[in-house]
């Protein structure tokens, strides 16, 4: 299992650091989040201050895109690293798309999402081959690539796409035409086994792909003292309270939680969203260990299951640089 690093919100000024940093802890990937930061400008210095970590986005948010636009940039920082780059997609939820971002939501999450993932192949296809640019689709429709625009081939072409997500729906879309998938901090063992790698599955047979084509990454809560497990029950509470995530909770029978949840955020009542959260549930969503056990509990609950691994909490370098440093040595040991 690879042992990966989140990059915290950061200016770009520190992003050197930290990136070499994670290098030296011996971390196999740095990911970089889009919360209040863009998360493609980390990876340039990622890939200049390193000479093995990988890194990608996780996520960039794709309908706030063209994917002309994303082909561009992924194309430039996989040049650049040499094949380093990693590029994550998540899709976001309406508000936000049209709220934050100004674009369009889609009549199909899953439709727009493949056909802009094929847009983007069919860009590289003509950069590195010369193939002429025709698609059209529902969605999108490109054709014009004058050699003025065609950056030309690169060394390393083929970039990694993930799909990150939550629903079966976009798991299989991952299994259909991506590099892996993924899964949403707010999951639980059960749900990835039952749900989502099943998803996965279907989506490869209809590829006509093998499963092991398809990387299933997670990124996992964690608790190892009664501060951490505190921040995590409202971390928990928070995603729970999302009626798009509701999913997640039904698989288990806590379908009603959830609903009092929405309600308690449609209210603004976010303090009292945590005490829903009992220790059973804490338990299901997240893996409770003190530090010198947490590997092993990572083990064995994942050990079947995921190809990636990183914990929800940043990596933060001169923070903690021991515990990050023996995890992830037991994690590769494992």
């Amino acid at each position: 299992m690879e042992f990966d690093a989140t990059l915290s919100p950061s200016n770009l000024s520190a992003v050197a650091e930290i990136a070499q940093a994670a290098e030296k802890i011996g971390f196999d990937a740095l990911w970089c989040p889009e919360t209040s930061h863009d998360p493609f400008l980390p990876g340039v210095l990622i890939a200049e201050h390193t000479q093995r970590l990988r890194f990608g986005t996780a996520i960039a948010v794709s309908f706030a895109r063209s994917p002309t636009t994303l082909a561009y940039t992924a194309w430039d920082l996989a040049q650049y690293s040499q094949g380093r780059f990693l590029l994550g997609l998540g899709t976001q939820v309406k508000a936000h798309i049209e709220r934050r971002f100004g674009m369009p939501w889609p009549d199909s999450v899953v439709g727009k999402l493949r056909e802009q993932i094929q847009a983007m192949r069919a860009l590289w296809d003509c950069w590195q081959n010369g193939t002429p640019l025709n698609v059209r689709g529902e969605y999108y429709r490109l054709n014009l690539m004058a050699p003025f625009f065609n950056p030309g081939p690169i060394a390393q072409p083929s970039i990694p796409i993930f799909i990150a997500g939550v629903n079966p729906g976009l798991a299989q879309l991952a299994g259909e035409v991506a590099n892996g998938f993924l899964a949403h901090p707010f999951h639980s063992a059960e749900y990835l086994a039952e749900v989502i790698a099943p998803a996965i599955q279907r989506g490869t047979q209809k590829s006509q792909r093998q499963r092991e084509a398809v990387q299933l990454s997670v990124t996992v809560f964690t608790a190892t003292s009664k501060e951490e497990a505190e921040f995590v029950r409202s971390q928990i509470a928070f995603y729970a309270s999302t009626p798009s995530y509701r999913r997640v909770l039904e698989h288990h029978g806590w379908g009603e939680i959830g609903e009092k949840l929405s309600t308690l955020a449609s209210r603004a009542q976010w303090g009292e969203l945590p005490a829903l959260i009992d220790d059973t549930m804490l338990e299901t969503f997240a893996v409770v260990a003190d530090e010198k056990h947490l590997g092993e509990k990572l083990r064995q609950r994942y050990a079947a299951l995921a190809q990636r691994l990183a914990l929800y909490l940043p990596f933060v370098p001169g923070k903690q640089d021991a515990f990050w440093r023996n995890l992830a040595e037991e994690m590769r040991s494992g």
